[in-house]
């Protein structure tokens, strides 16, 4: 094993500056580079280097550096960023594993650390997987309950602003969102009025839903307007795409007594209003009194009286199941598994939901609690057990420990679905997921 590794771009915030610390305090030799000024603040570890080139150039400049300091891994938040995407492929080439940090496929209280992609890239969905026949994790699990809304908002105004102020050291940079200070921003703060606006107007909406519809609607979560696990990792080319996709088809093939109910997502509220969107659809399809569009109704109450969860790779699939909401995927998702999701199409999903097996599913989550979710928060430490903040299974405290004789193996890309219970391999169709992340 190579003791130096290379941290990539991490979540806003100081979460990578920490998980430095920790590597290095497990024996890691740790370096970074900055790709631009909001990813200059929040790291305070010496030894970051500054990327200030054209993206054309980030293949030999990460090629070059690989091979002055012997890395041997890189640490990444998202890999279908465009950076990190080359990263990946640069990283392959020079026999170097890669490790991919994502929000949780379990939520809340958990992130996502898998090797060479997540989600729709996951190995779990190339290579498969078995289950573990127990159903309870094999260590206890910190249980907490916090806000970090407020301290979101300041870590992306921070960020943006000193990307904007220290623009000129990174004149080559090519952000995957809108990089502009000012409108991000504001945005934020139209997302704060927006809470406390819809959270009074939607106060007594749950008890006017549950009386006619309990158990007879429908849960459909809406993810983020920029989320690339949408784009990359679906048919679908934007939210609203999906949304006239799920209310075409409800209103021609679902019971007439049954409803549905969207809900924005929270971190989506400064960005996107789809009320005319629907208030369109639902007078062109005549579904008045039938499709509701919420935004801070509580999540796992809407969950446990649902008849069924409609989705397209959102973790709420995951949720949905805790609470025993049979669930239909229309994207690429690691929990849609054969006995466990339902597998009919969307049409006869409206009229034949199916049921959820309990056991299967807590044998999926004990899986993936011992082999790629770490029980913690990017955004504050919640756990005094470690340097991140975060609690570590122990198969992932040996994995990301530095162990001189250990032979560092990475694993490339094998082209195969899961296709079964277990470990059940299928040949690829030959389709490519490696769309261009905006």
């Amino acid at each position: 094993m190579r003791p130096d590794v290379l941290l990539l771009q991490g979540p806003i915030g100081p979460f990578f500056s920490r998980f430095g610390d920790e590597l290095e305090s497990r024996g890691f030799n740790v370096h970074k580079v900055n790709l631009n000024g909001g990813d200059k603040l929040f790291y305070k570890r010496s030894g970051a280097i500054d990327f200030s080139g054209e993206l054309q150039h980030w293949d030999a400049f990460l090629e070059r550096l690989i091979a002055n300091k012997n890395i041997g891994r890189i640490y990444l938040f998202g890999d279908c960023r465009i950076y990190h995407r080359i990263a990946k492929e640069v990283a392959h080439r020079n026999g170097v594993r890669v490790f991919v940090f994502e929000e949780g496929y379990i939520r809340p209280n958990f992130i996502t650390l898998e090797e060479d992609g997540v989600n729709g890239h996951s190995p779990m969905l190339r290579k498969g997987f078995k289950l573990p026949v127990v159903k309870k994790p094999s260590q206890k699990e910190s249980e907490f309950s916090i806000n970090v809304f407020a301290l979101m908002a300041i870590h992306s105004m921070a960020y943006y602003l000193a990307s904007a102020y220290r623009k000129k050291l990174f004149p080559g940079y090519q952000h995957h969102r809108d990089f502009r200070w000012l409108p991000e921003g504001f945005r934020w703060i139209i997302s704060g009025f927006r809470k406390l606006r819809f959270a009074r107007k939607e106060r007594h909406m749950l008890g006017n839903l549950l009386p006619e519809f309990e158990n007879n609607y429908f849960v459909c979560p809406l993810q983020v307007h920029c989320d690339m696990q949408v784009v990359v990792h679906s048919d679908y080319n934007s939210i609203e795409h999906f949304i006239g996709d799920v209310v075409t088809s409800f209103a021609k093939h679902a019971p007439k007594n049954k409803a549905i109910v969207f809900k924005h997502h929270p971190l989506d509220r400064g960005y996107t209003d789809y009320t005319n969107l629907f208030n369109n659809l639902v007078s062109e399809l005549g579904l008045q009194g039938r499709v509701f569009y919420v935004h801070d109704l509580c999540l796992p109450t809407l969950l446990k009286h649902a008849q069924g969860t409609v989705v397209i790779n959102s973790t709420v699939g995951m949720s949905s199941l805790f609470h025993g909401t049979p669930v239909k995927t229309l994207g690429k998702a690691i929990y849609n598994l054969p006995g466990l999701t339902s597998q009919a199409s969307l049409k006869a999903f409206w009229r034949k939901t199916g049921k959820v097996d309990r056991d299967m599913f807590l044998r999926l989550r004990n899986y993936l609690v011992s082999h790629n979710q770490l029980n913690g928060n990017m955004c504050k430490p919640m756990s005094e057990e470690s340097i991140s903040g975060l609690v570590w299974s122990d198969q992932l405290l040996s994995e990301h420990t530095y162990t001189p004789d250990r032979i560092d193996t990475p694993t490339k890309p094998t082209l195969r679905v899961v296709a079964g219970l277990d470990v059940q391999r299928k040949a690829d169709d030959g389709r490519s997921d490696d769309a261009e992340a905006a």
